[in-house]
């Protein structure tokens, strides 16, 4: 090699890697995540009665799991992920059962301890609106009810939608299009029956 060759310089990256971000705990995913999950198996559909139980189990199968999540999606994300596949099981599980009575479901209020400042009469006044818009879910089915509750409730984008129930982006929007007409429907049926009662 002749002597004024320049001399191969290895490759240096500009930017030093950086180091891949820890997982969360359990602990901390159970802590940030908890009203997440309540939230969303109760929009979706999930009976005050067995809602504890759906929650423990979307817990354990996050606890069991997320020792392998990936970060390919947000983990809001993969946990909508998981509380859809344990509602649907949930769904499938009382549709084999068979109708059950409807007695002592009535839902509760959005508070587990309601806070002092609201009076009862606010309580009253909010749990009903609660039940009005449990009414109104129910009343689509559940593939529209899930892009509804998804985003609006938790404000999940379309497109992280479409990634945690496994369809394509247009599919999102066409159910979300499609749901939001049958909730405004829904929505102005109730009102004019409410209108009826009225003196």
């Amino acid at each position: 090699m002749p002597a004024d060759a320049p001399t191969a310089v290895p490759y240096r990256s500009a930017e030093p890697a950086a180091p891949a971000e820890a997982l969360p705990t359990f602990a901390e995913v159970y802590e940030q995540w908890f009203g997440f999950v309540w939230r969303s198996a109760r929009g979706l559909g999930v009976s005050d009665a067995a809602l504890d139980d759906v929650v423990q189990e979307i817990f354990v199968i996050v606890h069991r799991r997320l020792p392998n999540f990936e970060r390919r999606s947000s983990l809001r994300t993969w946990l909508s992920g998981i509380v859809l596949n344990v509602v649907r099981h949930h769904r499938r599980s009382l549709a084999r059962k068979g109708p059950r009575p409807a007695q002592g479901d009535e839902p509760s209020e959005p508070d587990e301890q309601p806070s002092p400042a609201k009076d009862p009469f606010e309580r009253a006044s909010l749990s009903e609106h609660v039940r009005m818009l449990e009414r109104l879910l129910d009343s689509l089915d559940d593939e529209k009810r899930e892009v509804l509750v998804l985003t609006e409730l938790q404000e999940l984008s379309a497109p992280e939608i479409a990634d945690a129930l496994g369809i394509n982006l247009n599919t999102t929007y066409s159910r979300l299009r499609l749901a939001r007409e049958q909730f405004d429907a829904a929505l102005r049926r109730e009102r004019a029956r409410q209108r009826g009662r009225q003196p």
